[in-house]
């Protein structure tokens, strides 16, 4: 076996294999320290790409017609990914799939826990952290978040239930055209049978053998149209069609392992959950204005759920480096919503032009300092401390002119908005 690209991915099949007894040999182009170390711990030297293997496990973020993959392959290997290597090493595990163009890491992340009110032992991992095969012993269900990298090679992969959140536009970079980005999605039913159960908004056809479960933001429902909470109740933060996947992936889940669903708990546990960190978090306020971190948003459909779930006047913080959204819908997302758009980063201010809105630049010498003064004009824009709105970082562009990823983007502006709300609070007070 051969693990290709020692990632967070690939990190997590190596301590696997390592608790396995398993051999293995590994190959990574511009392998970290920590990487090396790692694996001389396990015992696993570096491979040969010009070598011979049965199985290459590789990550996520190596292309599918990498011409390393494709030489392996016609030397008779299988490329498989973490999620395959998990699925055949623990038959008996049942999973949830998770994917979708924006969503699917909530609504991952709240399945894990309305299932653990139901007194089942579920983890979440994938594409979120942990990797899954990190907590693949540790879980009754793992419930996964798969990305579309992930989806290009689950050869044979059958999950019991699956969700698809939606399905929009991303990574045609990666997958050149939207159909080949949306049949890597697909993937994710292409091994259900009629007896699995298949969750996907109402009003999207999906060819498919499994047995489909609809759902509608507006109607927070079992399968049987039993309501489970009423849509005003839903904790700030959570999307409500997030919510509504949830509960129906959850029963299906629970019906396949021969239990009843408990309605009053699975309530509960909606009432009690949490957004996930950096995805549409209140990370401050001040008087009527908070602070909103969605710094994972750079997906189209992403934004635009932002952009309606904030509470207006917005102070839009875009920027960051131009991935090739298509802006249009936001523009009429942010119809009456956007007082201003502050523009920050590598393309900020050719984004903010391209939405047709009022806008100010701003800079720093680091991404903390532009961050700093966005996080300041955005409150400026909206009355300062005294003022009404919210102040949303959905930036559209990715984090890397600035910052290693989306995360510290997101920790970042957290800490910055924290810091101007404590220095704003005697103002407040005066």
């Amino acid at each position: 076996m051969l693990i290709y690209g020692l990632g967070r991915s690939g990190r997590g099949v190596a301590r696997f294999l390592g608790r396995e007894g398993r051999q293995a040999e590994w190959h990574d182009a511009r392998p970290g320290a920590e990487d090396e170390a790692l694996m001389g711990e396990l015992g696993f030297v570096r491979g040969d790409v010009d070598g011979v293997y049965d199985t290459v496990v590789a990550a996520p973020g190596v292309p599918i017609d990498h011409p390393d993959l494709l030489a392996l392959q016609e030397r008779g290997a299988e490329v498989i990914g973490e999620v395959v290597l998990a699925a055949r090493a623990r038959p008996a595990l049942p999973m949830v799939g998770v994917t979708g163009t924006a969503g699917k890491g909530g609504t991952t992340v709240l399945i894990a826990h309305l299932l653990r009110g139901q007194g089942v032992g579920a983890r979440e991992g994938g594409n979120i952290d942990p990797p899954l095969l990190d907590v693949v012993d540790d879980a009754e269900v793992a419930v996964v978040e798969l990305s579309s990298f992930q989806l290009e090679r689950v050869p044979g992969l059958r999950l019991p239930v699956a969700v698809i959140t939606n399905l929009g536009v991303d990574h045609l970079d990666r997958h050149r055209t939207v159909e080949a980005y949306h049949a890597a999605k697909l993937n994710i039913t292409a091994g259900q049978t009629g007896k699995d159960v298949l969750v996907v908004p109402a009003g999207l056809n999906v060819p498919t053998r499994a047995r489909v479960r609809p759902f509608t933001p507006e109607h927070l429902s079992l399968a049987d149209g039993r309501e489970v909470l009423p849509a005003a109740e839903l904790p700030e933060g959570l999307h409500p069609a997030n919510a509504a996947a949830a509960f129906l992936a959850a029963e299906a889940l629970l019906s396949r392992l021969g239990r009843p669903v408990d309605v009053p708990a699975l309530a509960d546990s909606l009432r009690a959950a949490q957004p996930v960190a950096g995805r549409f978090e209140t990370v401050a306020r001040i008087g009527n204005v908070r602070f909103v971190d969605d710094s994972i948003a750079t997906r189209t459909l992403a934004v635009q759920a932002a952009l309606e779930r904030s509470v207006p006047p917005v102070a839009w913080l875009v920027g960051g480096r131009d991935k090739g959204a298509d802006l249009a819908p936001l523009r009429e997302a942010a119809r009456g919503r956007v007082a201003r758009v502050i523009a920050f980063g590598e393309d900020g201010e050719a984004l903010a032009r391209g939405l047709d809105l009022p806008y100010e630049v701003v800079q720093g010498e680091t991404g903390e300092a532009t961050l700093r003064a966005a996080a300041a004009a955005g409150l400026a824009a909206l009355g300062g401390p005294g003022g009404w709105g919210t102040v949303l970082l959905a930036p559209v562009g990715t984090s890397f002119d600035s910052f290693r990823d989306y995360r510290e983007r997101g920790l970042t502006f957290a800490r910055v908005a924290r810091e101007l709300v404590d220095t704003a609070r005697p103002e407040v007070g005066a």
